[in-house]
């Protein structure tokens, strides 16, 4: 039985990655709840399975079949000792991350709370989970005048108005483990883009939208400084047709706020493989 659990979960995950939509028809909205959905239930299918399978033990009933039990119990603890193990070394970047950055001057930019890096690329971003710090180089404060600096700090406080740093870091989490599973890192790309265009959107709420777009086009960047999970960078790696998506987001009249709910049917999957359990008790009881 848990093998045939485990080959569902992973005929269901399978299935659910390759049963997407072209993302381009879709309206901004549609977009994030498809990305986020595709992205999050296989990993959580999966590793709800694994749970149950090691919560019911290694035997399984009839004994013929009992290396089925052993072989899913070795399966299911595997991969959540792999999840678990990667965890805690994300987390461990992260925190050498935060400690090499309180290193750096802070000083106050435009009435922002701001760590300086001694870097000559332009470039910003807000490191941390719980209170992120913005972070910038003095590249970037050569780059921008004082009007476009601020549509940058705007779009970052966007990033913290989300809490991005800290939901990132638990997504970021969820790629290292099921990096094998399909379009993996295609969703996990659609995501830092929709992202960035949420932050971009709400800080044009507050700043001249041309404005933002002409800072974005003077530091966009194909390469990151910090290749972090909880990091939200500015300028994070793009290519040029994604660039443009960004700008043409902004410049936009009619473009959605993304932030409707997430909520349908498909978020119950998950628990699926827990209805299992009681009657796996049932079962083993019976035959004592």
């Amino acid at each position: 039985m848990h093998l045939m659990m485990i080959l569902a979960a992973l005929g269901l995950t399978g299935w659910l990655r390759t049963r997407s939509s072209s993302a381009s028809q879709c309206s901004w909205d549609r977009r994030w709840q498809q990305a986020m959905s595709l992205f999050v239930l296989p990993p959580l299918l999966l590793t709800m399975t694994a749970i149950s399978i090691v919560y019911m033990g290694a035997e399984e009933v009839p004994l013929l079949w009992e290396w089925q039990g052993r072989f899913s119990y070795l399966l299911a603890t595997g991969f959540l000792g792999l999840a678990g193990i990667l965890l805690l070394k994300q987390a461990s970047q992260s925190w050498l991350l935060q400690r090499r950055i309180r290193n750096c001057p802070q000083h106050k930019l435009l009435g922002v709370s701001s760590r300086v890096l001694d870097n000559p690329v332009p470039y910003s971003a807000l490191v941390g989970l719980w209170q992120p710090e913005l972070i910038v180089t003095q590249g970037l404060l050569r780059t921008l005048d004082n009007e476009h600096l601020e549509s940058v700090f705007k779009h970052e406080q966007g990033h913290c108005y989300y809490a991005d740093p800290f939901w990132f870091f638990w997504l970021g989490w969820v790629r290292s483990y099921t990096a094998w599973l399909p379009q993996t890192e295609a969703l996990w790309q659609e995501l830092l883009l929709l992202r960035e265009m949420r932050a971009d959107y709400w800080a044009a709420q507050q700043v001249d939208p041309l404005i933002l777009a002409e800072s974005l086009l003077q530091v966009a960047s194909n390469c990151s400084m910090f290749a972090d999970s909880c990091c939200t960078a500015f300028s994070c790696s793009a290519t040029r047709d994604r660039l443009q998506e960004r700008i043409d987001a902004l410049l936009s009249s009619d473009v959605d706020v993304l932030n409707s709910s997430l909520w349908s049917w498909n978020w119950l999957l998950p628990i699926l493989p827990l209805l299992v359990v009681p009657f796996h008790t049932c079962t083993h009881l019976s035959t004592h």
